[in-house]
């Protein structure tokens, strides 16, 4: 398990230093990186996609439990792999990453910091951070290990 449990550190360190340069570096304004992406400043007090955002409160605590239970859950499951279940550890970890750095913010700030802006033609995609881009690729990464060919 320790050797996965590096890479979720990681993802955590990243994501730390990278939201606190956000904090320093956006307040005044947004940087645009390409045509299609920009780095702006945002909080979100909800989930996903900025959901139950404007519940009053309540959800910062259910949103904390819910992460604090993913991760156990998951770091459970990571110290039962076998040695060959990389692709597997990879994906719990970057997961486990994210959770706790979204967690971190949740609990000491009562929001997540986000500052990743995609867009396209007046569309954007809800702002993210690195924490959430962990847990993206590591699901994304879980569901191609549960239906890769042989996998029971």
């Amino acid at each position: 398990m320790l050797r996965w449990l590096w890479l979720a550190a990681v993802v955590l360190i990243l994501d730390y230093l990278t939201k606190g340069w956000a904090e320093t570096a956006l307040r005044e304004g947004m940087i645009s990186v390409l045509p299609f992406l920009d780095l702006r400043l945002a909080y979100n007090t909800g989930a996903a996609f900025s959901l139950l955002a404007d519940a009053g409160g309540w959800q910062r605590w259910l949103f904390a439990a819910l992460a604090i239970g993913v991760a156990v859950a998951l770091v459970v499951w990571l110290a039962r792999l076998s040695r060959g279940e990389h692709r597997l550890g990879a994906a719990l970890a970057l997961i486990i990453g994210g959770a706790v750095g979204n967690l971190v913010d949740r609990l000491s700030l009562g929001y997540v910091i986000d500052f990743i802006d995609v867009h396209a033609a007046g569309w954007h995609w809800p702002a993210f951070n690195i924490a959430d881009s962990a847990i993206t690729i590591g699901a994304v990464l879980l569901l191609w290990d549960a239906f890769r060919p042989g996998r029971h």
